[in-house]
């Protein structure tokens, strides 16, 4: 965005094609959060005319400071799984189930001094949380209206198919189902889209951090990806 000598803003074209989360569902956002332990917005990142989606857990610490998806050492990670299936950020839309970031205190020793110093954690969102930040995610679907959904673990894998489905059960296969979005803002409850959306559940790319041997799966879950999207999106 600029503005010329006479005053008028100018929007670039990048700009015109990004989807723009508006202000007050923002604010609808953080008010409903307020009693939660979250911190921080981050937008969803893509274009308007984006065809595939991907939809993870919560921003981290990285996230909130720079209000990039996915820009700590998780998303160094999701770029280099989203070659195998030949994407680059231009082409997905990214956002997440919880747009601001969960947090627990914990401790941690000064390696200079030695004492010990609260600090903040990444956590998982609860429950209550997701629907607190659930009219976010359902907009951005509602505006965008994804070919593919792709979700990266567990939180939102179930934030649109329910609690019942498993990342481990599902990864890599190719579902056509309705999703879940928020029934109304007065009740913490889901309930079933009428259109049906194509998903292809994945790990998130940071469970390998803790469990390589997911690696391989994962890579075949991206080669998986990549293949519908040449087939049905290119």
């Amino acid at each position: 965005m600029s503005i010329t000598e006479k005053g008028v803003v100018e929007v670039t074209e990048t700009e015109a094609e990004t989807l723009v989360t508006p202000a007050e569902l923002v604010a609808l956002a953080k008010k409903r959060s307020e009693s939660f332990r979250l911190e921080g917005f981050v937008p969803g990142q893509g274009k308007k005319t984006a065809k595939i989606m991907f939809v993870g857990e919560a921003p981290g610490e990285t996230e909130i400071h720079n209000l990039i998806p996915f820009s700590g050492r998780a998303g160094d990670e999701l770029m280099q799984f989203m070659e195998i299936a030949g994407l680059t950020r231009e082409d997905v839309y990214i956002t997440s189930a919880v747009r601001s970031r969960p947090y627990r205190y914990g401790e941690k020793k000064d390696r200079k001094t030695g004492e010990m110093i609260k600090r903040r954690y990444n956590r998982t969102p609860t429950q209550k949380e997701i629907y607190a930040q659930a009219p976010v995610l359902d907009f951005e679907i509602q505006a965008i209206q994804p070919k593919l959904i792709v979700t990266l673990g567990n939180i939102g894998l179930r934030r649109l198919l329910g609690k019942e489905a498993g990342v481990s059960d599902l990864h890599g296969q190719l579902l056509v189902k309705p999703i879940q979005k928020l029934a109304s803002l007065d009740e913490n409850r889901f309930e079933w889209t009428e259109t049906c959306y194509t998903i292809i559940p994945t790990f998130h790319p940071a469970s390998i951090f803790y469990n390589r041997k997911l690696l391989p799966q994962i890579k075949a879950d991206f080669e998986a990806i990549g293949s519908y999207v040449k087939e049905y999106l290119r």
